[in-house]
Protein backbone atom coordinates (compact mmCIF):
# COMPACT_ATOMS: atom_id res chain seq x y z
CA UNK A 1 0.00 0.00 0.00
CA UNK A 2 1.22 3.61 -1.04
CA UNK A 3 1.39 5.81 1.95
CA UNK A 4 2.28 9.15 1.93
CA UNK A 5 2.11 11.13 5.24
CA UNK A 6 2.70 14.51 6.25
CA UNK A 7 4.33 16.46 9.45
CA UNK A 8 5.94 19.22 11.24
CA UNK A 9 2.62 21.49 10.71
CA UNK A 10 1.38 23.79 13.72
CA UNK A 11 1.30 27.03 14.83
CA UNK A 12 3.96 29.72 14.32
CA UNK A 13 4.30 33.52 14.44
CA UNK A 14 4.89 35.17 11.93
CA UNK A 15 8.63 35.91 10.74
CA UNK A 16 9.19 32.38 12.32
CA UNK A 17 10.11 29.26 10.81
CA UNK A 18 8.79 25.10 10.18
CA UNK A 19 9.93 22.23 9.06
CA UNK A 20 7.28 20.13 6.81
CA UNK A 21 7.99 16.37 6.26
CA UNK A 22 6.59 14.02 4.00
CA UNK A 23 7.27 9.86 4.63
CA UNK A 24 6.46 8.15 1.33
CA UNK A 25 6.45 3.88 1.62
CA UNK A 26 5.05 1.70 -0.98
CA UNK A 27 7.16 3.31 -3.62
CA UNK A 28 10.47 3.30 -5.22
CA UNK A 29 10.67 6.25 -3.77
CA UNK A 30 13.86 7.62 -6.67
CA UNK A 31 11.26 7.20 -9.37
CA UNK A 32 8.38 9.63 -8.10
CA UNK A 33 8.65 13.40 -8.36
CA UNK A 34 7.69 15.02 -5.27
CA UNK A 35 5.48 17.99 -4.37
CA UNK A 36 4.68 20.24 -1.40
CA UNK A 37 0.53 21.95 -2.48
CA UNK A 38 -1.07 23.62 -0.22
CA UNK A 39 -5.10 25.16 0.21
CA UNK A 40 -5.58 27.93 2.46
CA UNK A 41 -8.91 29.00 3.89
CA UNK A 42 -11.59 29.88 1.18
CA UNK A 43 -8.77 29.30 -1.17
CA UNK A 44 -7.99 26.42 -4.46
CA UNK A 45 -5.07 24.52 -4.26
CA UNK A 46 -1.94 25.99 -4.94
CA UNK A 47 1.41 24.58 -5.85
CA UNK A 48 3.84 25.69 -3.25
CA UNK A 49 7.35 23.64 -4.53
CA UNK A 50 8.14 20.63 -5.97
CA UNK A 51 11.24 18.22 -6.85
CA UNK A 52 12.34 16.52 -9.83
CA UNK A 53 12.58 12.17 -10.27
CA UNK A 54 14.93 12.98 -12.98
CA UNK A 55 17.74 15.71 -11.76
CA UNK A 56 16.56 16.59 -8.25
CA UNK A 57 15.66 19.97 -9.67
CA UNK A 58 13.10 22.04 -7.79
CA UNK A 59 10.61 24.89 -8.65
CA UNK A 60 8.92 27.22 -6.12
CA UNK A 61 5.46 29.14 -6.37
CA UNK A 62 7.27 33.04 -6.98
CA UNK A 63 5.28 33.87 -3.53
CA UNK A 64 7.72 31.73 -1.93
CA UNK A 65 10.84 31.95 -3.41
CA UNK A 66 13.82 32.69 -1.04
CA UNK A 67 11.72 31.81 1.74
CA UNK A 68 10.99 28.06 1.23
CA UNK A 69 13.55 25.77 0.62
CA UNK A 70 12.72 21.77 -0.34
CA UNK A 71 14.97 18.91 -0.09
CA UNK A 72 14.43 15.32 -0.35
CA UNK A 73 16.61 12.04 1.34
CA UNK A 74 16.23 9.32 -0.91
CA UNK A 75 17.88 7.49 1.27
CA UNK A 76 15.16 7.56 3.65
CA UNK A 77 12.63 8.07 1.61
CA UNK A 78 11.80 11.45 3.17
CA UNK A 79 11.18 14.75 1.59
CA UNK A 80 11.25 18.10 3.41
CA UNK A 81 10.04 21.95 3.04
CA UNK A 82 12.31 24.38 5.36
CA UNK A 83 10.23 27.11 5.81
CA UNK A 84 11.38 30.12 6.67
CA UNK A 85 9.98 34.06 7.35
CA UNK A 86 6.43 32.45 7.50
CA UNK A 87 3.62 35.23 7.18
CA UNK A 88 -0.04 34.99 7.91
CA UNK A 89 -0.80 34.67 4.18
CA UNK A 90 1.40 30.89 4.22
CA UNK A 91 -1.40 29.39 6.57
CA UNK A 92 -2.61 26.89 4.52
CA UNK A 93 -3.29 23.23 5.15
CA UNK A 94 -0.25 21.84 3.16
CA UNK A 95 -0.18 18.73 1.31
CA UNK A 96 2.66 16.19 -0.07
CA UNK A 97 2.34 14.14 -3.02
CA UNK A 98 4.16 11.78 -5.24
CA UNK A 99 3.95 11.56 -9.22
CA UNK A 100 5.62 8.38 -10.89
CA UNK A 101 8.66 10.17 -13.04
CA UNK A 102 6.09 12.76 -12.49
CA UNK A 103 6.43 16.55 -13.87
CA UNK A 104 7.85 18.68 -11.66
CA UNK A 105 4.95 21.71 -11.64
CA UNK A 106 3.65 24.33 -9.79
CA UNK A 107 1.41 25.12 -11.74
CA UNK A 108 -2.34 23.73 -12.45
CA UNK A 109 -1.62 22.52 -15.84
CA UNK A 110 -1.86 18.71 -15.38
CA UNK A 111 -5.08 17.16 -13.39
CA UNK A 112 -3.73 17.01 -9.89
CA UNK A 113 -0.41 18.36 -10.74
CA UNK A 114 0.88 15.12 -12.57
CA UNK A 115 0.45 13.56 -8.80
CA UNK A 116 -0.19 10.05 -8.26
CA UNK A 117 -0.91 10.00 -4.69
CA UNK A 118 -1.06 12.60 -2.01
CA UNK A 119 -1.01 12.77 1.66
CA UNK A 120 -3.54 14.08 3.79
CA UNK A 121 -2.03 16.98 4.90
CA UNK A 122 -0.79 18.95 7.71
CA UNK A 123 -2.41 22.24 8.61
CA UNK A 124 -0.02 25.51 8.93
CA UNK A 125 -1.49 28.41 10.78
CA UNK A 126 0.39 32.04 10.60
CA UNK A 127 -0.33 34.12 13.41
CA UNK A 128 0.07 37.68 13.12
Amino acid sequence: EVQVVESGGGLVQAGGSLRLSCAASGISFDDYSIGWFRQAPGKEREGVSCISSSDGSTKYVDSVKGRFIMSRDNANNMVYLQMNSLTPEDTAVYYCAVGFLGPCTVRPEIHNYGMDYWGKGTLVTVSS
